[in-house]
């Protein structure tokens, strides 16, 4: 990683500004943030560590030989789960039991246990095994090593923003770190919209046969049942996040890849929305959020645990549900396994027709339609 003001050189340039602590905004403040390693303990690792722009957010370092998940600032420690892409997360509100749904909705890491993107922001620098701070009082000290930032949050969020006692449990300065990188996501640069489909909606793409097919399987009810979880509006509007931002169990395996590492018991579970400490019914066990499916196809290894590695091995994954023919996984050659957590598999929502190959291609070529503009190069460099 650059050092911090090669950054802020970029965003004076870009602004043409004479001074930053004077001129920027919360949301450009909140990209340098994102992109400094000084909020992690031995100075390696800043948010975008593990969440690269040029990989849409997403962490494509090779820490365990697939990218399962990711490596701590201390070079040895490894997560649980696979980092989920930051690119639309500002699609999701903020945690919540729907009463008319009978659904959680919302809320960010794959069990919804952070209500916002502020919340979420402030838990990777404090995570032992990610970012490693001990406190927040340890990141605030941080900040105030440099001027600058000292300048910036004074101006944004007020001259005693490092002397003000704590608001709920929170000091100022490290909510407003968390803001700014909240206003930073909530930036276009996050959800740009502008992939094939969103210009095929605007007639500036046409689709090929077999996009189009996908498409049509896609918001079909009669076919693979793929919008009931990955669809919050109508049918081609503009701005489809395609998650409703509910929580499901699908019957993923655990990953005996994961496992094999050692960071984790031979019989780890991932309880997944039950970790979430607003959870407690039984029935909730082994649900996880809904993933945006936006740039799906440059963001694999798929699953909450990481555990295939090809976007047509999630889907033939689906498939063997339904279809009586697909039952060897095609990345290890052997049957699939069983659920992790196999009492609270939402049968009706994997119930669809039995796909064949084609259709399988097609959802597939729908789904690449999906990538943003910028990311279009990932495509055809894994094609290579």
């Amino acid at each position: 990683m650059k050092n911090i003001f090669y950054y802020l050189l970029l965003l004076l340039a870009f602004s043409n500004t004479t001074n930053a602590a004077e001129q920027l905004t919360e949301a450009q403040l909140g990209q340098i943030l994102f992109l400094d390693t000084a909020f992690s303990v031995n100075r390696t690792m800043s948010c975008a560590t593990c969440h690269e722009p040029v990989n849409s957010f997403t962490d494509h370092r090779e820490n365990t030989g697939r990218k399962m998940v990711s490596l701590g600032d201390d070079k040895s420690s490894l997560g649980s789960r696979n980092t989920p892409m930051a690119a639309y997360a500002n699609t999701s509100p903020s945690f919540h039991y729907d009463d008319l749904l009978k659904e959680y909705v919302g809320g960010q890491f794959l069990d919804g246990r952070a209500n916002t993107l502020a919340d979420q922001a402030m838990g990777p620098p404090l995570n032992p095994v990610e970012m490693g701070l001990p406190d927040a009082e340890t990141l605030v000290k941080r900040l105030q090593e440099n001027p600058f930032y000292v300048a910036t949050f004074k101006r944004l969020y007020g001259e005693k923003v490092f002397e003000a006692s704590p608001q709920e449990g929170i000091l100022p300065a490290f909510q407003g770190f968390a803001n700014a990188i909240q206003a930073f996501e909530n930036t276009e640069q996050f959800a740009s919209y502008d992939s094939k489909y969103d210009r095929f909606l605007k007639g500036e793409y046409e689709l090929t046969v077999l996009e189009d097919l996908g498409r049509t399987l896609f918001f079909s009810n009669n076919n693979v049942n793929c919008n009931s979880c990955h669809l919050l509006k109508t049918e081609d509007s503009p701005k489809e996040p395609f998650t409703n931002h509910q929580y499901r169990n699908i019957g993923v395996p655990s990953n005996a890849e994961l496992i094999s590492l050692g960071h984790l018991k031979a019989d780890f579970i991932d309880h997944g929305l039950l970790e979430n400490p607003a959870v407690s019914a039984p029935k909730y066990d082994g649900k996880f959020k809904n993933p945006s499916l936006r740039n799906v196809a440059v963001t694999g290894p798929y699953m909450h645990n990481g555990v295939f590695k090809d976007l047509r091995t999630v889907m033939e994954f689906y498939d063997h549900y339904n279809n009586p023919e697909r039952t060897i996984n095609p990345e290890t050659g052997k049957p699939w396994q069983a659920p992790e957590v196999p009492q609270t598999v939402d049968k009706a929502d994997l119930k669809a027709q039995a796909l064949t190959d084609r259709k399988i291609d097609a959802l597939v070529a729908f789904m690449k339609t999906l990538t943003d503009k910028r990311y279009e190069p990932l495509l055809e460099a894994s094609q290579k």
